[in-house]
């Protein structure tokens, strides 16, 4: 059995329409799916809009890389249709829950968040993290 085969026996065990319990039912819409409306209700948000003026910094050395978190999960939305495709599995959902994968990060993504961690913890003594 081949690697695709094996992903799409794991990515078939879970019944996305048993999973997918809503709060608040919706009126089923004449052109797009609950998971389509849920994609642009985050594209049309303010907090996915303000993706733009948060930045990622690679720095490398010689040249740091900059680039706002807009233009990552842009390209990871790119990729997790794609891969979506391949696989069968809802295009829709997929891009929904790509594109919502960065609203309400920390700023300065993972070191923020172990730092906001360690401090949240009662630490006083932030150099001693690593």
């Amino acid at each position: 059995m081949g690697n695709k085969c094996k992903c799409k026996k794991i990515f078939r065990a879970i019944d996305v329409d048993e999973k997918a319990k809503r709060n608040e039912k919706e009126k089923k819409h004449e052109f797009r799916t609950e998971f389509e409306r849920d994609r642009d209700r985050i594209l049309y948000s303010k907090a996915f809009r303000r993706l733009s003026r948060k930045t990622q910094v690679f720095v490398t050395g010689h040249e740091d890389h900059i680039r706002t978190r807009l233009t990552h999960t842009l390209e990871v939305s790119q990729i997790a249709k794609t891969i979506a495709s391949y696989f069968g599995l809802d295009i829709a959902l997929t891009e929904a829950i790509a594109l919502g994968h960065d609203i309400g990060h920390t700023p300065f993504g993972h070191e923020g968040e172990r730092i906001l961690n360690f401090i949240m913890n009662g630490c006083e003594e932030i150099e001693s993290i690593n």
